[in-house]
């Protein structure tokens, strides 16, 4: 397995080992030991499966209080893959970075707690799976607007396909401080 940093700290791609040969290939989705050597402990409590059309774009979606580190990646298609730092007090608040994942490059990503994620799918289909470290919390559910101004995100589409609660998400600043993770260092 291979760590690569992105630009906004916690955020890590994970690039399997994969084994191939004439029959197809292998390779480890997540391994917990190689994971805790990284400083990386995760307790995964619940595991989700989306598939999307092209041009849909599902976030940007985050849990507080109750929030979910996810672990993801794609099983079909391609996605780009978005994380924001919504951490009140962090260095990094209102950062993103995205990573291109999809089934031929196999990278997954690791989106710490605190932060929201989305992702736009780029081809005809996409699967896309998802280890989540809390369990879905209706209460506790929340949502940032994907085309955000001020976190400027350079989505590579602009005609996007919507859910009606994305589609009526508010702009980050106007979520309430206390709606919002709060960075620990």
């Amino acid at each position: 397995m291979k760590i690569v940093e992105t630009d906004l700290p916690g955020c890590l791609v994970v690039e399997p080992r994969v084994f191939e040969d004439d029959r197809g290939y292998f390779f480890e989705s997540f391994n917990a030991d190689k994971f805790a050597e990284l400083g990386l402990t995760p307790n995964f409590l619940q595991g989700n499966v989306s598939s999307s059309k092209r041009g849909v774009l599902r976030g940007l979606h985050y849990q507080w209080p109750n929030p979910q580190g996810k672990f993801v990646s794609v099983l079909e298609g391609e996605v780009w893959d978005v994380a924001v730092d919504i951490r009140r007090g962090s260095p990094h608040f209102g950062r993103w970075t995205a990573v291109l994942l999809s089934a031929a490059n196999m990278r997954h990503l690791w989106i710490p707690e605190g932060f929201a994620h989305g992702f736009v799918t780029l081809s005809e289909r996409s699967v896309f799976t998802y280890l989540c470290t809390a369990t879905y919390d209706a209460q506790a559910d929340a949502s940032i607007r994907w085309n955000d101004a001020s976190l400027a995100i350079d989505w590579p589409v602009t005609d996007v396909s919507l859910s009606a609660k994305d589609a009526r998400a508010p702009f980050l600043d106007e979520i309430a401080e206390d709606r919002l993770p709060v960075y620990v260092p």
